[in-house]
């Protein structure tokens, strides 16, 4: 019986914890696409002379987070 208790349990604790691991890691995710990831990409479009696609891009992504409310 305690051993079921026990199982129980720690799943419960685990899966929090997993939930919580996830929620911590997609956060991380965002905030180095935003700050690092977007600026190169942006920078070597122009450096590569594909600066036709590298505007277009920036006045998106310019928009969108104008647009976007900050919690």
């Amino acid at each position: 019986m305690f051993t079921l208790l026990f199982t129980i349990l720690t799943f419960l604790v685990f899966g929090k914890l997993l939930i919580f691991a996830v929620k911590a890691s997609w956060g991380l995710a965002r905030i180095l696409v935003t700050i690092i990831f977007l600026p190169l990409v942006l920078v070597g479009l122009v450096v590569a002379g594909v600066i036709y696609l590298a505007v277009p891009l920036l006045v998106i992504a310019g928009i969108i987070s104008l647009v976007k409310t900050h919690n």
